[in-house]
C-alpha cells in the first residue's frame, strides 16, 4: 500500500472520533505516517489511549481521550485539551458510528433515534466543534459516511438513512463554510476488515443466516477479492486533509473497491 509523503501533514493536528479501533485507528495511523499529530477520541477513553500508545510508542504526536459525540460539551472539552497539548487544530475526522441490524418493520423509535443521533448528529456536533476550534484560520473536515448511504442495504434502514444524511450534510457544510476556508468532504467505505463488520456477521449468525466466520470471509468486494483494510481508507482520508485536496470539495468519495458505481 502506498503512503503519502512523510511530511504531507507535518505541523498539523487532527482530531479523529471513534478512533480506538477499526477505521478510526487506521485513519489515525495514516495521519501519523503523513507527519501529523493526531488526537484519538473515543467513548472508551482507555482504549483510545491504548491505541494512541500503540501507534506512537515514542510519544509526543498521538493523544487518546474520552469523548462522546452525542455530547457537545464533551467534544468542546476534548478540543480544548487538544489545543492545549498541540497549540492548534487543522483537521477533524468524524468517524464515530454504530450499526443495528434488523428488519425495518421492527425498528424501535429508540434504536432509530440512537443511530441518527450518533451517526448523523455526531457528525454535526463534531463539525461545529471543528468550526469553532479552527478559529477563522481554515481547516479540513472529513466525514466517514458509507456506501450504505447511497445503496440502501436491507435490514439496515436506520444506518442507511443516517449515512445518507452524512453525505448531504457534507455537501451543505462544504458550500456554507468555503468562505471560512474550511474544506469538507466525505468518504464512503464498504466492507472493511473491522470489528464492526465482524459484529454485523455475528448479528446475521444470530438471525440464522449462517456461520459468522464464513459470512465475514465472504463480505469482500468482488473486484478486489479481499477485505479493504482500515489503513487503506485512512490514507485516502489523510490525503483529503492536505492542501493537495483543495479542489476536492463537498464530495462523497467511494472507497469500497468498486462496489458502488455512483
Amino acid at each position: 500500500m502506498s503512503t503519502l509523503s512523510a511530511t504531507a501533514l507535518a505541523g498539523r493536528t487532527v482530531i479523529v472520533t471513534g478512533a480506538a479501533r477499526g477505521i478510526g485507528a487506521g485513519i489515525a495511523q495514516a495521519i501519523l505516517e503523513a507527519g501529523g499529530n493526531v488526537v484519538l477520541l473515543d467513548l472508551d477513553g482507555a482504549a483510545a489511549e491504548s491505541t494512541a500508545n500503540r501507534l506512537d510508542p515514542e510519544g509526543g504526536r498521538a493523544l487518546g481521550l474520552a469523548a462522546d459525540v452525542t455530547d457537545a460539551a464533551s467534544l468542546e472539552a476534548a478540543t480544548a485539551a487538544t489545543i492545549d497539548r498541540f497549540g492548534g487544530l487543522a483537521g477533524w475526522v468524524n468517524n464515530a458510528g454504530i450499526v443495528r441490524m434488523g428488519p425495518a418493520a421492527d425498528i424501535t423509535p429508540e434504536n432509530w433515534e440512537l443511530e441518527l443521533r450518533v451517526n448523523a448528529g455526531g457528525v454535526m456536533r463534531g463539525a461545529q466543534a471543528a468550526f469553532r476550534a479552527f478559529g477563522g484560520k481554515g481547516g479540513a473536515i472529513v466525514n466517514i459516511a458509507s456506501n450504505a448511504g447511497k445503496v440502501g442495504f436491507p435490514n439496515m434502514a436506520a444506518y442507511n438513512a443516517s449515512k445518507a444524511a452524512v453525505i448531504n450534510l457534507t455537501r451543505s457544510l462544504a458550500s456554507e463554510w468555503a468562505a471560512h476556508k474550511i474544506n469538507v468532504n466525505a468518504v464512503c467505505p464498504g466492507s472493511v476488515a473491522t470489528p464492526m463488520l465482524r459484529e454485523v456477521a455475528a448479528e446475521l449468525e444470530r438471525d440464522g443466516v449462517g456461520d459468522a466466520a464464513t459470512l465475514f470471509a465472504g463480505m469482500v468486494p468482488g473486484q478486489l477479492k479481499r477485505h479493504v483494510e482500515p489503513l487503506e481508507v485512512g490514507r485516502v482520508v489523510a490525503f483529503l486533509l492536505t492542501d493537495a485536496a483543495t479542489i476536492i470539495r463537498g464530495q462523497a468519495i467511494n472507497v469500497d473497491a468498486g462496489e458502488t458505481p455512483y
